[in-house]
């Protein structure tokens, strides 16, 4: 897979990507990258620098051969950024491409905004980064694939063969998306909002085990005695 291209500059985004941590003990030693899965890259156009993490770099022919060429029966759903498929890797490992819109300027800021918070934060009841694909205009985001989908698949517009959530389900997931919450508010440092918490965000595991999706709307938050929360959204260099 290429670089990224070299057209911008990191901006505040690099700030960003400079300030997040992701223990809340700022003493702790930063563990090495993994340099078998990444490589240096360049700015994202218009967007601002990838910083360096365990993430892969996927080519975007890796990509579509997993997903068939993207085809409409490997798509598990659409958002406002772009489409999510389900891929295969040669490995045998069952995969989520997130393609964003190639059109959309909010498409490539959600690109980096992702990848930066995702490299950082780790936490079990976070959807996992695997890796990342910016070839050429092309802007693709892997993760791990959540077998059950999301919670609003099983709220609403439920297939007559789906069963409700039973009570010990909805607990299991409720309680897994508020110590995610609890993660990114209260442990990481610095503490991010996460701004978009919803069932289509929360995904599902084996077990209704809840992981939080979609960081693209995550801003910092107070640090210390500054109690003033960024009116930016993360990565981006514009006030909102």
């Amino acid at each position: 897979m290429s670089c990224f291209p070299c057209s911008g500059s990191s901006g505040k985004a690099g700030e960003d990507a400079a300030a997040l941590s992701p223990s809340p003990r700022p003493s702790a030693a930063k563990p090495a990258p993994d340099r078998s899965n990444s490589r240096s890259s360049s700015s994202v156009r218009r967007g601002g620098s990838i910083p360096h993490g365990p993430a892969k770099i996927f080519t975007f022919r890796e990509l579509a051969i997993a997903t068939k060429n993207f085809r409409k029966d490997c798509l598990l759903g659409e958002g406002g950024f772009g489409r999510v498929y389900k891929g295969h890797m040669e490995n045998g490992q069952v995969i989520a491409v997130k393609q964003l819109d190639r059109n959309g300027f909010q498409g490539n800021r959600e690109f980096l905004v992702e990848v930066l918070m995702l490299s950082l934060l780790h936490h079990p009841n976070l959807v996992r980064l695997i890796g990342y694909c910016a070839d050429g205009d092309q802007r693709l985001l892997v993760y791990e694939y959540m077998l059950l989908g999301s919670l609003e698949n099983h709220l609403h517009d439920r297939p007559p063969d789906r069963e409700p959530l039973d009570w010990n389900a909805r607990m299991r997931i409720a309680v897994g998306a508020a110590k995610g919450l609890e993660y990114l508010h209260d442990k990481a440092n610095p503490p991010v909002i996460y701004r978009d918490f919803k069932p289509s965000n929360i995904l599902l595991s084996e077990d209704y085990y809840p992981k939080l999706s979609d960081f693209g709307l995550a801003k910092l938050g107070p640090v210390g005695e500054n109690t003033h929360v960024s009116t930016r959204v993360m990565g981006t260099s514009e006030s909102h």
